[in-house]
């Protein structure tokens, strides 16, 4: 996947290569879409069923913070842990698991196409994986701090003067 970057040695393939490439289409959600699921989910209460699950999939990136209620598992851990996280999904009868990484031009897209794929392969239909249009950079340049756990104001800065 050529839009997955890492610096790696002349001789070292990137730790993506031994893995399939994902076969199926997909799909992006824009900030707004799921800002207004996070807080149609707020707004109904402490007791009430998410329908979807964030997955932050950045390895050491996170500084900056996540979406809110993200769960961080590195794309590195994804592929081999993908029953676990569809068993885990059914059984929280989550909808839709919305990846991102920094820009959701590597990782992101990679981990839902590999999700998407370990879905279809098990005929599951009623769960779809999608990614954050944009990764934390796209969300951080709509929202800012908004919506976001542990925001750090000074990450962002550094970024934005580099």
């Amino acid at each position: 996947m050529a839009a997955v970057t890492q610096t790696q040695g002349q001789d070292t393939p990137p730790w993506w290569s031994s893995l399939p490439e994902p076969k199926a289409p997909i799909h992006a959600l824009e900030a707004e879409d799921v800002a207004q699921l996070l807080e149609s989910h707020a707004s109904a209460g402490p007791n009430s069923t998410k329908s979807f699950l964030l997955v932050d999939v950045r390895r050491t990136q996170w500084e900056g913070g996540t979406v809110t209620t993200s769960l961080n598992l590195p794309a590195q851990t994804l592929y081999q842990t993908r029953p676990t996280i569809y068993q885990l999904c059914k059984q929280a009868n989550v909808k839709t698991i919305i990846f991102y990484c920094g820009t959701s031009k590597g990782r992101g897209p990679l981990c839902a196409g590999w999700m998407q794929d370990y879905l279809n392969q098990v005929g599951e239909a009623s769960i779809s994986a999608v990614i954050l249009k944009g990764g934390i950079e796209g969300w951080h340049s709509k929202y800012g701090g908004e919506l976001m756990d542990w925001y750090d104001d000074k990450f962002w800065t550094r970024k934005q003067s580099s």
